[in-house]
């Protein structure tokens, strides 16, 4: 159980592929080519394509539908056989809490030292590496949208989740 009487400030990082690697990858916007216009651009031998786990069960697909997430969390998950992916739906800018992966143990939980909060801008996605700690999206906004990609399975049979021991706020 989280001590509210005290409030670890989680500090705030733009978002760029290098202070996220860490943690996962970014998902850019890249512009395609009409479906029957050829296209210089191969996915297959881009090293700039996000490397994605989804082996470990049936994937799935989703837009998750979340309101008054607020700026405050005092727990932390992760997954520790799957990568995610998670990018808001209509340009809405969001924040992410995030921790390395480290023990896959289930006494595992990470410092508060080692938590980053990341802005996301709404025209991004993040892939998270296997077992990578995150809290969130979190929004001010009243509601917001995600894009989802994880297995069908995943918060059921792989989401593991560790107490914080206080309550922690993105400083924004």
């Amino acid at each position: 159980m989280a001590d509210t009487s005290v409030l670890h400030s989680i500090p705030v990082l733009d978002l760029t592929p290098e202070t996220f690697a860490p943690f996962g990858e970014v998902i850019v916007p890249r512009r395609g080519a009409g479906q029957f216009d050829y296209n210089v651009y191969d996915p297959e031998t881009s090293d700039t394509e996000a490397k994605l786990t989804l082996t470990n069960g049936r994937p799935r697909f989703w837009i998750m539908h979340l309101r008054e997430r607020g700026l405050v969390f005092s727990k932390i998950g992760r997954h520790r056989k799957v990568t995610q992916c998670l990018g808001s739906l209509g340009g809405k800018e969001w924040l992410f809490a995030v921790a390395p992966p480290g023990p896959l143990g289930d006494d595992a939980r990470p410092r508060l030292e080692d938590i980053t909060g990341f802005r996301i801008p709404g025209d991004r996605i993040v892939k998270l590496h296997i077992a990578t700690w995150h809290a969130g999206p979190h929004f001010t906004h009243d509601e917001c949208m995600f894009l989802n990609l994880e297995n069908m399975d995943t918060n059921r049979r792989d989401f593991h989740v560790a107490d914080l021991g206080c309550d922690c706020r993105f400083a924004v």
